[in-house]
């Protein structure tokens, strides 16, 4: 009987070549990229110019320019600003004081009669000095009667009520502390004492009344000039506020050239221990 052998090798036979497949060079890596790669690559080809790709020039970032910090008082401003007191409340017309900001947003914090009056004359009186012209923002303090009058001066110069922007605090009134619920007359004790040193307090009181130095103030306007530099430029911004050192509906038009330089406090040599009285 014949025997059959039968070889279990196997034979490895060459691959047939495929001329569409070309082999990968060996000078480029072969490693797949990652996501993170592959998304730049895809967001540069869509948002950069052809030009720009195939050029030795190197692509940058676009350039941003900042204005930098808002100095206080300011060489230049990049808008135009008028201030504006707002008329009479009900709790001036009692001859009170009033700066708790627990009740700035009170009914009693309000325009009094004589405040509409007063008010509209200031509304007039910006639309005569062209202050709405083209346009303008209107940045009242939240405080009632300022809201109240920002909107009487919206109304009268045909500005749109969403360009009323109200503050929440950099345009609160100065707190005065123990002179809370005094008569206004004797505001004048406080100006006396700032006019020894702009650090000096009012007394302090206990039913929430701030008790703010004319340097307080200083640094709360200075924080909102920051802001209105930053958020525009050329713009008309109507600050509208309740600070008693002006007349109510009173409007005044801020100068560059008309602010004073900053000039050391006499404190520096001299501290006053009892205010007002320090002489």
């Amino acid at each position: 009987m014949n025997s059959t052998t039968i070889s279990t090798s196997k034979t490895l036979l060459p691959t047939p070549q495929n001329p569409s497949i070309q082999p990968i060079p060996p000078s480029i890596p072969s490693n797949p990229a990652n996501r993170r790669q592959l998304l730049a690559v895809l967001s540069l080809s869509i948002t950069t110019p052809l030009t720009l790709l195939t050029s030795n020039t190197p692509i940058s970032p676009p350039l941003t320019y900042a204005r930098g910090l808002f100095r206080m008082p300011p060489f230049k401003l990049n808008n135009r600003y008028f201030l504006v007191r707002a008329g009479e409340s009900h709790y001036e017309s009692l001859g009170v004081i009033n700066t708790n900001p627990v009740a700035k947003t009170s009914v009693d914090n309000g325009l009094s009669e004589n405040g509409k009056r007063q008010t509209i004359r200031a509304a007039l009186e910006l639309k005569k000095m062209g202050a709405c012209e083209g346009s303008c923002w209107i940045w009242p303090s939240i405080t009632q009667r300022a809201y109240q009058a920002a909107e009487v001066i919206a109304s009268v110069n045909s500005v749109d009520r969403s360009r009323i922007v109200p503050e929440y605090s950099f345009l609160d009134a100065r707190g005065l502390g123990a002179y809370e619920g005094r008569p206004l007359e004797s505001v004048s004790e406080v100006y006396e004492s700032d006019g020894v040193s702009p650090g000096l307090k009012p007394p302090p009181t206990s039913d929430g009344t701030p008790n703010e130095s004319v340097d307080d103030v200083f640094v709360r306007v200075t924080q909102l000039m920051s802001i209105t530099e930053t958020q525009y430029s050329e713009e008309t911004v109507i600050i509208v506020h309740r600070d008693l050192s002006f007349n109510p509906g009173e409007v005044r038009l801020v100068d560059v050239k008309s602010i004073p330089a900053y000039k050391k406090p006499t404190t520096n040599v001299y501290k006053c221990l009892n205010p007002p009285n320090c002489r």
